[in-house]
């Protein structure tokens, strides 16, 4: 209380004889110190003469002040021990690993409403370098270059005009001919032409291979033999990882072209998962996915790139930010082990010809998750109408049904099911999980053979 101590004395303690103030101090706490005003009287006449104090007494005192000394000094070293263990760092190493006890539960179970304590046991090292990581998947990362036409209006009428948008890539498998790439399918929207950048700097031509645009993914190919050697031998195809498995607060590493200057590398953590975040595609399409949320630097051109754990296996392709002045560090990527059928659909199969396309035989609409919760009604396709003749008629799915699951992928819009369609021909036979209206809503799975669309447009 050192703010009661005044070498002025004004106002602060009772006034003596001679109008001047005094204090004395008292040491005290593991030799902290505060200040106490106390009295004295330079000449009054009616003091006290002093006590003579005998050499016992002397002895007594002395010893005693000795053995405080003691207390104090001995307490005061044990306060310096215990904030130089907490505070300061155990080594000049930026990896650190840790390992204590759980702490005791001290909780009042007798009380009947007894919680159990947080456990500061811990076991991990914790690493804030990256570079051996990147420097392993930097090679399985590319650069995506979109050249296309816009067409605006004018005085003269719609006029056209190239334009150029940059993205990233993931070198997601390959076989004898080609070399896969996975990405967004804002990415490669309206492309008229993409190039592939590869990390040692190799620009080669790549081909849309398939899209989902309920899904915001894309598969870019590449053609072996259109890649020099010298590059065939330092790019990598990335290892993938399980992000059902990741948890929130992992570390979390993003590798992308942002901004279009080539591939860079941001760090943090996962922020939260199954983040519902819905989008508007190049078409008009509302496109709502579940989410991987990360703090790690995200920004325009990292469309498409990895999100990766700390062991280097990719658990996201990059997908969205949330831009807003209000807002930091919120972006979004795909999980990968949701992505992984969908990509590998696209890769091992071709969007089925006008002739062979297939038909399910419903007209339908979008069940949001507004929607869902203000009728109560589960997220899917509402079944506005069914065709007769159709399989969808032929199965038992009916007006006011929701389809809810279509050939092993959830369905939540219209939009979802034409993409998992184009890859279908007919003839083709899948398991559909329809919501039924008239049994209140319960989920089954029916199976339904697709027909010929051309038969149904005629």
């Amino acid at each position: 209380m050192s703010d009661l101590y005044n070498n002025g004395g004004s106002n602060n303690g009772p006034e003596n004889n001679n109008g001047s103030y005094s204090y004395k101090k008292d040491e005290i706490n593991q030799g902290e110190s505060y200040y106490q005003w106390s009295p004295y009287d330079n000449g009054n006449k009616n003091k006290k003469p002093k006590k003579t104090t005998g050499f016992g007494a002397k002895l007594g005192r002395a010893a005693a002040i000795a053995l405080v000394f003691g207390l104090i000094a001995g307490t005061a070293f044990q306060s310096v021990v215990y904030v130089s263990n907490r505070f300061l760092p155990m080594s000049a190493s930026a990896e650190t690993t840790i390992e204590s006890t759980e702490t005791e539960d001290t909780s009042d179970s007798a009380s009947g409403t007894a919680l159990s304590t947080t456990s500061n046991k811990v076991s991990t090292t914790v690493t804030s370098d990256v570079s051996e990581i990147a420097e392993n998947v930097l090679p399985a990362i590319v650069q995506v270059t979109n050249v296309g036409l816009t067409e605006y209006q004018t005085f003269f009428g719609t006029m056209q005009q190239e334009t150029t948008s940059a993205g990233s890539g993931i070198i997601i498998s390959q076989d004898d001919d080609y070399i896969y790439i996975a990405t967004n399918n804002h990415v490669v929207s309206g492309a008229e032409t993409l190039t592939i950048t590869f990390n040692d700097g190799e620009a080669v031509e790549g081909t849309i291979k398939g899209t989902d645009s309920s899904c915001d993914l894309a598969v870019v190919a590449v053609a072996v033999a259109d890649i020099p050697s010298d590059t065939l031998s330092v790019i990598k195809v990335a290892t993938l990882g399980d992000s059902d498995a990741t948890v929130v607060g992992e570390a979390a590493i993003v590798i992308g072209n942002a901004l279009g200057y080539g591939t860079s590398v941001t760090t943090g953590i996962i922020s939260a998962k199954d983040r519902e975040v819905s989008i508007t595609d190049d078409d008009g399409n509302v496109v709502t996915n579940s989410l991987i949320q990360t703090d790690a630097a995200v920004n325009p051109g990292n469309s498409g790139g990895a999100l990766l754990n700390a062991t280097g296996e990719v658990i996201g392709i990059v997908s969205a930010k949330l831009a807003d002045e209000s807002v930091e560090g919120m972006g979004y990527a795909i999980p990968i082990s949701y992505a992984w059928d969908i990509i590998q659909q696209m890769i091992d199969n071709d969007v089925v010809s006008e002739l062979d396309a297939s038909y399910l035989g419903i007209a339908g609409k979008d069940i949001t998750s507004e929607m869902s919760e203000q009728y109560d009604v589960p997220v899917g396709v509402y079944v506005a109408q069914v065709v007769a003749g159709s399989g969808a008629e032929a199965a038992g799915i009916e007006v006011d049904d929701v389809i809810t699951s279509f050939n092993g992928r959830t369905v939540t819009s219209v939009n979802t099911l034409n993409n998992i369609m184009k890859y279908l021909p007919a003839g083709t036979t899948v398991e559909v999980t329809v919501a039924k209206a008239s049994n209140n809503y319960e989920e089954e799975t029916v199976e339904v053979t697709l027909t010929h669309k051309v038969d149904a447009v005629q």
